[in-house]
């Protein structure tokens, strides 16, 4: 793959998919920052793997939810490299409850991350990048965004509206050469996916075509392509990364 720009900040990039699109994105040559929200630890370990490997990487802790720091880490970022050329959303939370048990806080609470985090990334991210008049955006939405599930309308809603953010965005932005797409994701292999037991696992998988969860480097290939030149003339796409289990 090819890129015009230089540099790429991963929201929650220090576990399952954002740490697996930081490695992508590293060996594809791109300085990578390495956003945490409450793990130093492991945000070190990711940028020491990466120097050691050959790549670039540097470390950035701020809550995504937090309008302030957001903006001061973007700042942080641009005054280092001199430019943003990438951005990946993807820090998120769940708070699963059936809807008749939900309280407004357990809704908001996911929102205020998913959502409203998303939006303050995009926002700055587009300040910066319509002044360069180049670069590209992936937000990391749900396919249950675009299906709904039981027990997360909190959660649904929050990735329904990034989908829908998502493409109001690349209407506003193509005029500036700034394109932004989303990726939906199915059952994939994390730590939220481990906590679910063997049976309930089995029934998932029998519902996907492809008849198996997918793996973190799954969505990070998606990711890195729609970055990429090779999807210059791409923008306020969704591209599902599921198995098949929604087309």
């Amino acid at each position: 793959m090819t890129f015009g720009g230089k540099n790429v900040l991963i929201t929650g990039a220090v576990r399952g998919i954002g740490r697996e699109t930081a490695l992508k994105l590293a060996k594809e040559g791109l300085k990578v920052w390495i956003n945490y929200r409450s793990n130093p630890n492991a945000a070190d370990e990711l940028q020491a793997f990466i120097e050691k490997e050959g790549g670039k990487a540097a470390v950035i802790g701020f809550d995504t939810a937090d309008e302030e720091a957001f903006i001061e880490g973007v700042k942080t970022i641009v005054a280092s490299d001199g430019e943003l050329s990438y951005l990946v959303n993807n820090a998120g939370v769940t708070n699963d409850k059936l809807a008749l048990r939900m309280k407004k806080e357990d809704f908001t609470s996911v929102i205020n991350v998913n959502l409203t985090g998303v939006f303050i990334g995009c926002r700055e991210a587009l300040k910066v990048m319509s002044k360069q008049r180049f670069g590209s955006v992936v937000n990391i939405a749900s396919v249950v965004g675009e299906t709904g599930n039981a027990g997360q309308a909190n959660y649904s809603a929050s990735k329904g509206g990034v989908i829908a953010m998502t493409k109001s965005f690349a209407q506003e932005a193509a005029l500036r050469n700034v394109r932004f797409n989303a990726v939906t994701p199915g059952f994939i292999a994390t730590d939220m996916t481990d906590k679910l037991g063997d049976e309930i696992k089995t029934a998932f998988v029998e519902k996907i075509p492809l008849k198996r969860f997918g793996l973190p480097k799954d969505v990070a290939n998606a990711v890195a392509f729609l970055l990429s030149e090779e999807a210059a003339y791409i923008t306020g796409e969704t591209l599902k990364v599921n198995g098949g289990i929604y087309m």
